[in-house]
């Protein structure tokens, strides 16, 4: 695994490179800077001495010679006549330089008075700087020192400004250290139980709510997940309950016919027996199946996983229904009927059906005898509305919130002579939300119950009659 680069490190290495250029940049700068006001105060000290030596000479007959008594060290002293023959140059032979009227401090001096000029030397090879004054009695005596004797000041003060620039740098490494310390230490001591209350920085707080809102999604998948847990090992229970009842009345009934106890008379009884508890169980296991495939969809968010969508006519679907719990409503003395309009929701053919089919059943098994269940479908501002109003017990106000729960039952004793499986309202939930409808719930004991479903709108033509 590469490894991550360093804020610390990062902020660090910056804040002190740019100290560093900048410091280096200052000593370049003040160099240059002390060269410049070393070269003018060269020239202003060549004007003094040009001024002065221009002053002391007008007055002598022979200027060569004075000058010659002269001990001028390094600056070169030359005497140029009108017409630019070079009379005396403290530093070579006059004879041997060649005209100078051509220099312009020459030009400049015989012009005005004086003159000054920066160049190489032709004679000496160097950059020089030069000064120049007009005697008395027409000639130019020119002063001039090089360049490099003018600036060696800067040379022979280096290791003040080496020292200086050193301490600069020294001193801009310890401060970026301590800042970039400082900068990244708040960030450091964010607490991740609660980024929000050690937030530092408005800059980061994006990143802060960021945590905090995954860290809160965290948590909820969490409790999601304990819940799931939790109602998972309530469900296994419940199924294990719920399948040990008719496996354990199938195995007696079964031991009983096997020993011989049972009367051939009662055998068929028996038998009865043993196939309802058979049929209870297959209808359990159907139950608890699309239970998990629906569970599955809602985990995975792959509503394809159920099946294809298609439009479906539920006017179509609650006819089938009713006609399939016709007989067993006549056994119960129970009428069942079906009334509205058509209406087309987008959906899964397969599940609509349970949907219905468990409403009708559960109207049809709590009623009473000679009650009625009614199918009503029809419009509510744009929505299909499926509506199953039935005539029979009711549920307590107290239970009504419970009935979708996995395995509620209001009254377990009349569940079992019912028959039901305790999974149908519970079906019909995961169905309601997997078609994203509303389900709503009225009932008064002794009166009825009404579960209506509200599915969204959609622009599904509705079947023209034939």
């Amino acid at each position: 695994m590469a490894q991550q680069p360093s804020l610390f490190k990062r902020l660090f290495s910056t804040l002190a490179v740019t100290a560093t250029v900048v410091a280096v940049a200052m000593l370049v700068f003040s160099a240059c800077v002390f060269q410049m006001s070393a070269v003018d105060d060269a020239h202003d000290m060549l004007a003094q001495e040009v001024r002065l030596f221009a002053d002391t000479l007008s007055d002598s007959e022979d200027p060569a010679a004075c000058l010659a008594s002269y001990n001028l060290d390094n600056i070169r002293v030359t005497v140029v006549e009108p017409d630019g023959e070079v009379s005396f140059d403290s530093f070579t032979t006059a004879g041997e330089l060649e005209n100078h009227a051509d220099r312009p401090e020459i030009q400049q001096a015989l012009e005005t008075g004086t003159g000054s000029s920066e160049r190489a030397s032709e004679t000496l090879g160097e950059v020089s700087i030069y000064e120049a004054a007009r005697l008395s009695n027409g000639s130019v005596l020119r002063l001039s020192v090089d360049l490099a004797s003018a600036i060696s000041v800067i040379f022979n003060e280096a290791w003040l400004l080496l020292f200086a620039g050193f301490g600069i740098i020294v001193a801009s490494w310890v401060i970026a250290r301590i800042v970039a310390r400082r900068i990244v230490s708040p960030i450091l001591a964010i607490d991740p139980a609660d980024p929000e209350a050690s937030a530092s920085y408005a800059e980061i707080s994006p990143l802060i709510g960021k945590i905090s809102s995954q860290q809160a999604e965290l948590e909820r998948q969490l409790e999601e997940l304990k819940g799931a847990d939790a109602m998972r090992r309530e469900f296994t229970a419940n199924v294990t309950h719920e399948l040990k009842t008719p496996l354990a009345s199938i195995s007696g009934a079964a031991e009983l016919i096997r020993a011989g106890l049972v009367r051939p008379d009662d055998v068929q009884n028996f038998a009865g027996r043993i196939y309802d508890e058979a049929q209870r169980l297959t209808m359990l296991v159907n139950d608890i199946l699309t239970l998990s495939k629906m569970d599955e969809s809602e985990r995975s968010r792959d509503r394809a996983y159920l099946g294809e969508e298609e439009p479906v006519d539920l006017m179509g679907v609650a006819s089938d229904v009713a006609d399939r719990l016709r007989s067993s409503a006549k056994k119960r003395q129970v009428a069942i009927s079906v009334e509205g309009e058509p209406l087309i929701v987008r959906g899964l053919p397969r599940l609509l059906d349970e949907l219905v089919s468990n409403l009708c059943d559960n109207a049809v098994r709590y009623n009473r005898p000679g009650g009625t269940v009614k199918v009503r479908l029809y419009r509510e501002d744009g929505r299909p509305v499926l509506s199953v109003a039935d005539t029979g017990i009711g549920i307590p106000e107290e239970s009504q919130a419970k009935v979708f729960e996995r395995f509620y039952r209001v009254d377990p004793s009349r569940t079992r002579e019912s028959g039901g499986t305790g999974l149908g309202l519970a079906i019909v939930k995961h169905a309601v939300l997997f078609h994203k409808a509303d389900l709503s719930l009225e009932s008064k004991v002794g009166e009825g119950t009404t579960i209506t479903v509200r599915f969204p709108k959609a622009d599904v033509p509705v079947p023209m009659a034939s």
